[in-house]
């Protein structure tokens, strides 16, 4: 709308008082999308706009992703997984021992967990989810295949529920981004690890935009570790001969 001398006072103040509004209302929006809720710890924080792909609960400055549920076990079980993760190369790489005893957690169908478990034939897989459907699955395919060296663990999400002082390796495939209380199970996984134990994380690559996989369900090496820091791991490498993910070592710190 044009003003001019011959704009009636009373459509002026209307104009000024509709800018008043909008201006209150962007502020407004605006100190929304900054406020935020610490949790009584200090260590999370909720905030009400987020993305859509998230939980709205933050972490160290990262939004935690939704989880993937079970409904989507199929894809993980997808033949085409060899080809886009080299799920095998994976395996080969860490090297286990016929004694290891290796925690898979967030195992889903147990995809890693059988392939593992052919690596440590005197040792032993836990293979831990929080979907007591996920577990169904690992034991319909430990009956079918004969497999006697994955032991299911239902886990919460706030504890994998493994023994203290117990296992050679924690491993986490696609799965560290997606749990909503990090901070308290990576505690957890530190108390579980044997002095010489290992955590292996794969995670896709954040620093890649390229690589199509949603943001909130990719993360940088820099991010990783300073969430590993924050609960006593330190980091040894990182390996990036997988076509989209990372593989980062970390143990505890001295």
């Amino acid at each position: 709308m044009t003003l001019n001398k011959n704009t009636p006072s009373s459509l002026l103040r209307v104009a000024v008082i509709f800018c008043i509004i909008f201006c209150c209302l962007m502020l407004s929006a605006c100190q929304t999308l900054a406020a935020s809720d610490v949790d009584s710890n200090g260590i999370y924080q909720s905030r009400t706009i987020h993305s859509p792909d998230g939980i709205g609960k933050f972490y160290l400055g990262r939004e935690i992703a939704k989880v993937m549920g079970h409904t989507e076990a199929l894809w993980l079980e997808r033949p085409s997984r060899e080809f886009e993760e080299k799920p095998t190369k994976l395996v080969n790489a860490l090297n286990f021992k016929p004694t290891d005893i290796v925690a898979d957690i967030g195992a889903g169908t147990g995809y890693l967990s059988f392939r593992i478990a052919q690596k440590v034939l005197l040792g032993k897989v836990l293979a831990v989810d929080i979907q007591p459907e996920m577990l169904d699955i690992i034991n319909f395919l430990k009956k079918e295949n004969g497999i006697t060296n994955v032991e299911p663990i239902l886990g919460s999400i706030t504890d994998s529920k493994l023994p203290l002082n117990s296992v050679d390796l924690v491993l986490m495939v696609d799965t560290y981004h997606e749990l909503s209380n990090p901070y308290e199970i990576m505690q957890g996984v530190v108390k579980a690890l044997k002095p010489s134990g290992r955590v292996a994380l794969v995670e896709y690559r954040r620093e890649n935009p390229f690589i199509p996989i949603k943001t909130l369900h990719k993360m940088t090496q820099k991010q990783v570790c300073k969430e590993m820091s924050a609960v006593g791991l330190q980091w040894r490498e990182t390996q990036s001969f997988l076509p989209t993910q990372h593989l980062m070592i970390f143990d505890k710190s001295n």
